[in-house]
């Protein structure tokens, strides 16, 4: 994160995760010829290669390279609470870098890349499209966020959502602060199109730990309310009532069908990563 730039900086994470790990092709009927084997008691009879019997009498299944492109929708949530920070970094700055690695990621895999960007009653919306250039604007207009206000209320998202008939990857990073229930009103939407969805939960340290130090009044960044607290004797109960709340909000997601991950600012991206590439090609089989 201490590269500003973030298409270098994605360029330089994904790079590094991807060291290694060659390109995977999923096998099948397509257009583009890939291998041949040895026919199997139930293979589809109509991929026989003739003329490979003609010449050697043997039974042989022509294989080809099948189209695994997709596209995927990155949802950021950019709410006056994204400004939250524990130490230099923010949570709209990890989340800033998170979609961009995850997008420079799918670009990469050949895939549509959309970007939709929520905050204080507006919805900023990026079709999705394959190339670079895209790639290009969508880390432009993540560098413009600048969050406030509150979470935008969930007015026709359906009809912004279901442009397409094919099942699509939405990947939302929030924050999960709400006040009326507003995120998950979203999410039910979404739900309803039968796309696949993969939430990742931005959380700090700070934030879990409540370990400030020298503070007594905490303010909302949303609403800009304050309240006055003995952190010694409140911060037992502040993490009884925070698990309670992560419990909950674990059996939602998983009510919904819906993969949910907590990532946190201080940790790097890897699992992340893997997480994506899991739900990417569970969404492209």
């Amino acid at each position: 994160m201490a590269i500003k730039d973030l298409n270098l900086s994605a360029k330089t994470t994904i790079d590094g995760f991807m060291n290694g790990i060659n390109k995977s092709t999923v096998k099948g009927a397509g257009l583009e010829f890939s291998q041949y084997r040895s026919y199997q008691p139930g293979d589809d009879l109509r991929s026989l290669d003739w003329k490979m019997f003609a010449r050697s009498d043997r039974y042989y299944i022509r294989e080809s390279e099948v189209e695994t492109n997709i596209s995927i929708r990155f949802l950021v949530d950019a709410s006056a609470s994204m400004n939250h920070s524990d130490g230099d970094v923010t949570k709209i700055e990890y989340s800033r870098y998170l979609t961009a690695c995850l997008a420079y990621l799918a670009n990469l895999q050949g895939d549509a890349i959309g970007l939709y960007i929520f905050k204080n009653a507006e919805l900023f919306s990026m079709a999705a499209k394959q190339d670079y250039q895209h790639l290009a604007r969508l880390f432009f207009q993540l560098e413009q966020i600048k969050p406030e206000g509150k979470f935008t209320k969930p007015i026709h998202y359906k009809e912004i959502f279901a442009g397409t008939q094919k099942r699509e990857l939405l990947v939302f990073v929030t924050d999960l602060y709400q006040t009326d229930n507003e995120i998950f009103n979203l999410l039910d939407t979404l739900n309803t199109l039968r796309h696949e969805i993969v939430v990742f939960h931005v959380v700090s340290r700070n934030e879990m730990e409540l370990d400030f130090k020298g503070y007594t009044a905490f303010e909302d960044l949303e609403t800009g309310e304050t309240i006055q607290i003995d952190l010694a004797k409140a911060r037992t109960d502040y993490k009884n009532k925070l698990n309670l709340y992560l419990e909950d909000t674990r059996i939602k997601m998983l009510d919904r069908r819906i993969y949910y991950r907590m990532v946190f600012t201080n940790e790097p991206l890897d699992e992340a990563l893997r997480d994506f590439l899991k739900q990417r090609n569970k969404q492209r089989i």
